[in-house]
């Protein structure tokens, strides 16, 4: 063990200039550019480090810290001591926000007591090595290495960014404890995206890239099967997440061994002990160490008028630009919150925690924590934010990756039936108006570039679905601004558009078009004092002009969307989803009332693939048979094609045949039941 003598030459060589480690790891700096205030006093804990030298300590001279700053941001001056104890990696690895010369990494390295009991002092710092390799074995020279600190400040996370990477490579990583290179984490699989430049038929080496879509993972509800049989049982290059990543509530999963730690989310301590608890469970480990990830920023909830403000990181119930159900920053204050925690306190504790925890790259804070982060993807696949500021020529096929940002725009706590009265005003944007024109202008660039294919990540079901009553948590609760996106996609004639949807913990395969509200509807209203089954609804959305979709050939659609159930969370469709056959007696109801919806179901929990080239895309629906235990027993339910340029799902959907749920004409099979 090297000595721990503080020698007063050493110190002030070292605090003579700024850190590099500290500022290598990612979750020290702010998510938000350009805001100190949210930042440590990074002067105070050098200097704390300086005062509380101590057993188990040796001297940093010798290391060099190379991370990717995010959450904390500041001048360190180098901590002259880190912790020489060792470390224990108790969350694996992860990877993240890939581009096509760099990805983030991730760990978690906790420091383990010395033989006397003792942890270092809160903010003496943990270094953490890390190396890339272009080989599974790790063998030969890394292709890139650096160190890391962490501490206690960032709950000992760590988040490196690996760049001078290759375009459109795997590559395999690995962390180890700075002091003791002999302790090391689990080895991670990740791999860079192609040059935005790259033909379609040359992205992934040729063949069809593959992206598994999840949301909606309740810890209490489940294991997370699916996950695994995603790392496991696919060959995903991305896992796409769509919302609701953890839940903000506890929960008693005493029957099957999974109850949640703590209380309802309000602090830091909360947010970061949830998500301690989620990234344990063994098939989310296995799938963060199979592929990197990207995440979608906002999810709206279950419930009527829930909203869970991240997409990782749930806030709180009924969040709106304001506030929340129990925690708003108004005159009322926050009595009803049982943490005594405002909106604005819950948030950022929730953002932090977020950031330190998953790989993703830095946001803004100056446009109410935009995060409409972007990927291109050679000319098969990009971002629709991309399209409009890179404005490449002569694609291809390009895929338009975006995953939109909603809810903190506009949404109010009112009731559901004054938000339904609401719905089709004009200046009613699910997006906000930025976005929302952000969103129209990348559309139409991708077009003027030959785009083929547009791939919207977003959290919501897009398509009018009647469900005995209207979903306002959904864009059925902003029927103008669909009808606006809608309008843009048919007068600019905007073809190959493929919508990707989680949040209301069901399938459904959707025709993209215009909703036929010439057509009388039986509904139910959304206000629960006032269930009049015999009802009707008529003219819903207001489109004037004659049905302009054929439900039975497909013809008038503008695209296709993908809407999937959730990891685990509980089926919307209530006492139905006892068993599958009831559930997809109700199902057949949906289908049979929907016109553009072609496929339901709501008993399965899972995921589905969507797999892409340049002439076709392809979904593969995944049932997780029992989400009790963790297993990885499951089978696929459906598969849907798409061809390059029918806009519709290709005929006979899903082949006339699917194992699970209800088609609109077709055969369900018993492959699937229990």
């Amino acid at each position: 063990m090297r000595s721990t003598i503080i020698l007063t030459s050493i110190v002030l060589a070292v605090t003579c200039h700024a850190t590099e480690l500290l500022d290598r790891n990612l979750a020290y700096m702010s998510p938000f550019v350009g805001f100190n205030e949210f930042s440590h006093d990074t002067r105070a804990i050098q200097a704390h480090h300086i005062r509380h030298a101590k057993r188990q300590m040796i001297d940093s001279t010798g290391l060099s810290d190379e991370h990717y700053p995010t959450f904390y941001g500041g001048d360190f001056s180098n901590s002259p001591f880190v912790w020489g104890g060792g470390v224990n990696f108790t969350h694996s690895v992860a990877s993240g926000d890939p581009f096509d010369t760099s990805v983030l990494l991730w760990t978690r390295a906790v420091p383990l007591q010395d033989d006397t009991g003792s942890l270092p002092d809160q903010s003496v710092p943990v270094c953490v090595s890390w190396k890339i390799f272009d080989n599974s074995q790790l063998s030969g020279r890394p292709i890139n290495s650096g160190e890391a600190f962490t501490s206690y400040d960032v709950d000992f996370t760590v988040k490196v960014e690996a760049t001078k990477l290759k375009a459109d490579t795997h590559y395999w990583y690995q962390f180890s404890d700075c002091s003791h290179p002999t302790t090391v984490s689990p080895v991670g699989a990740t791999r860079t995206i192609s040059n935005p430049n790259t033909p379609a038929h040359l992205v992934n080496g040729g063949k069809p890239l593959t992206l598994a879509v999840f949301s909606c993972s309740q810890f209490q509800n489940g294991w997370f099967n699916a996950y695994g049989v995603a790392a496991h049982n696919t060959s995903a290059d991305i896992f796409v997440h769509l919302g609701d990543y953890i839940y903000e509530q506890p929960g008693n999963g005493a029957r099957i061994g999974r109850v949640t730690l703590g209380r309802e989310l309000a602090t830091l301590a909360d947010y970061r002990q949830r998500l301690n608890q989620y990234r344990t469970d063994t098939s989310l480990v296995a799938a963060h160490q199979a592929a990197p990830w990207i995440t979608v920023w906002v999810c709206l909830g279950d419930g009527k008028i829930t909203i869970h403000l991240l997409t990782s990181t749930s806030i709180a119930d009924n969040a709106w630009k304001a506030g929340t159900a129990d925690s708003n920053d108004t005159a009322v204050g926050c009595k009803f919150s049982p943490s005594g925690a405002c909106f604005t306190d819950r948030k950022l504790a929730g953002v932090r925690a977020y950031h330190e925890w998953m790989p993703i790259r830095q946001v803004a804070v100056d446009d109410k924590l935009r995060i409409w982060r972007n990927f291109q993807i050679g000319k098969l696949l990009a971002s629709i934010r991309d399209i409009a500021s890179h404005g490449y020529q002569g694609l291809n096929l390009t895929v338009s990756f975006s995953g939109l940002d909603y809810a903190r725009y506009s949404l109010d706590p009112d009731s559901a039936l004054v938000i339904n009265s609401l719905a089709d005003f004009q200046n009613r944007s699910l997006m906000g108006a930025a976005q929302e024109q952000w969103f129209y202008h990348t559309l139409s660039q991708s077009k003027s570039r030959g785009a083929v294919w547009r791939v919207v990540g977003q959290q919501i079901v897009f398509t009018q679905l009647n469900e005995s009553g209207f979903d306002v948590d959904a864009w059925d609760g902003y029927r103008a601004n669909r009808a606006r996106v809608l309008g843009h996609l048919y007068d600019n004639k905007i073809s190959n558009t493929l919508i990707l949807s989680g949040d209301s913990h069901a399938n459904w395969v959707s025709d993209l078009a215009r909703p036929n509200d010439t057509t009388t509807y039986v509904t139910l209203f959304v206000n629960s004092s006032s269930t009049s089954s015999g009802s009707t609804h008529s003219r819903f959305y207001n489109y004037n002009g004659p049905p302009s979709y054929d439900p039975v050939s497909g013809r008038g659609a503008i695209g296709v969307e993908f809407a999937g159930t959730a990891v685990t969370s509980g089926s919307p469709f209530g006492s139905a989803a006892a068993s599958p056959t009831l559930a997809d007696t109700r199902s057949q109801l949906y289908v049979s009332v929907n016109a553009d919806l072609q496929w339901s179901e709501g008993y399965y929990r899972g995921f589905f693939t969507l797999k892409l080239d340049p002439n076709n895309a392809f979904a593969s629906y995944y049932a997780m048979r029992n989400t009790s235990t963790a297993n990885l027993d499951s089978f696929i339910s459906a598969n849907f094609t798409v061809k390059a340029g029918a806009n519709k799902l290709t005929r006979p959907v899903a082949g006339g045949q699917v194992l699970a749920g209800a088609l609109k004409s077709g055969i369900q099979t018993a492959g699937g039941s229990e």
